[in-house]
């Protein structure tokens, strides 16, 4: 079963989602067959690579909300956090557009450490200050995940994988995401939001169940004057026989 989540480094609610569809693999009876993949998205994609201010007065102008709102938004987005063993620090988030740091995630795939790569960013982003828009800090990031840090620093010096980032964007907005994160399931299934562990536990197992059942080409109900389509259209099957509690035809 394939998963893909399209989420941003600078999504508070990212991060809290991530910890709760963990919580929910984790309990999966099959989740060995489980294959997560994480994909590209931005909130907001023309914020400067570093904004000087500070969280609270970033979403207090780009939304246009009063900064006392703001503050009580991220006091029960903190307290959500919390709950998943999150340690959320708003007062020291530094405000940096996220691209770069989506490349350095393309270029973590390649190594196989994506998902690593993933945790490390948001953490360093929303619980230890750090600036995911500094290629140096990205370097570091990838040294810690197994990856050469001159490697990086080369990577993010020129526009690799940013074909990569922008068709992740591109494919959640033709998917209908209109926000992060963005949970699909097997390419059959949707869910939106930083749902309740149990949500995406029953999630699992309704997509499981489904990904198990058997389309049958030809058998009871078919004949050979309706014969079921076959492989490529140039072959059809037709009623075959059988041996039933019955007997044999």
């Amino acid at each position: 079963m394939r998963i893909e989540i399209w989420s941003d480094i600078a999504c508070p609610w990212c991060y809290i989602g991530k910890r709760r569809f963990e919580t929910a693999l984790d309990g999966f009876a099959h989740k060995d067959d489980v294959e997560v993949e994480w994909r590209s998205y931005q909130l907001d994609p023309s914020l400067p690579y570093h904004y000087a201010g500070t969280e609270t007065e970033y979403l207090s102008q780009a939304k246009g909300m009063p900064a006392e709102q703001v503050r009580q938004m991220f006091d029960h987005v903190t307290q959500q956090a919390a709950g998943e063993g999150l340690d959320y620090d708003f007062d020291s988030i530094v405000v940096a557009n996220s691209f770069t740091a989506h490349r350095l995630l393309h270029l973590a795939k390649t190594h196989g450490v994506m998902s690593q790569a993933k945790e490390e960013l948001l953490s360093g982003h929303f619980e230890k200050g750090r600036n995911i828009g500094d290629a140096e800090y990205l370097a570091e990031v990838a040294q810690t995940v197994g990856i050469d840090a001159d490697e990086a620093r080369r990577v993010l010096s020129t526009d690799e994988y940013t074909a990569e980032v922008k068709a992740d964007i591109a494919e959640a907005q033709s998917l209908g995401a209109n926000g992060v994160p963005f949970f699909v399931i097997d390419r059959k299934y949707g869910i939106s939001g930083a749902q309740p562990p149990e949500a995406f536990a029953q999630a699992l197992e309704t997509a499981w169940g489904e990904s198990q059942k058997l389309t049958v080409l030809a058998g009871a109900g078919s004949s050979a004057d309706s014969p079921a389509p076959g492989k490529g259209g140039d072959e059809t099957f037709r009623e075959g026989a059988v041996c039933g509690p019955e007997g044999c035809d």
